[in-house]
């Protein structure tokens, strides 16, 4: 059997999760008020997956099952309470430079 190794070794599946959320928040009529710069998705991003578990894998397959486990609704809606405290506390502390 021919195991697919990820490209740099491993991934963190939550990271993968975490960044598809906010970009899809972000674009949300919500937040579109929000600095959009990548300095502050990044923070939203850092500030979210320091609230979170990693999960790191280190094949595609193994990436697929816990992606599978991962996303689920009751997840992404804990997932998404957790961006959404990261995008306030970002949009009230900014630390771009403008």
């Amino acid at each position: 059997m021919d195991v697919f190794v990820l490209e740099k070794g491993f991934t963190n599946v939550m990271e993968e999760i975490v960044t598809t959320l906010v970009k899809i928040a972000m674009l949300s009529p919500d937040y579109q008020t929000f600095c959009q710069c990548k300095k502050c998705r990044n923070d939203i991003i850092s500030l979210s997956l320091n609230g979170l578990p990693n999960h790191y894998v280190t094949t595609k397959e193994g990436r697929d099952m816990v992606f599978e486990s991962l996303n689920t609704y009751d997840n992404r809606k804990w997932i998404n309470k957790r961006i959404i405290s990261a995008i306030h506390l970002v949009g009230k502390y900014p630390k771009h430079v403008k």
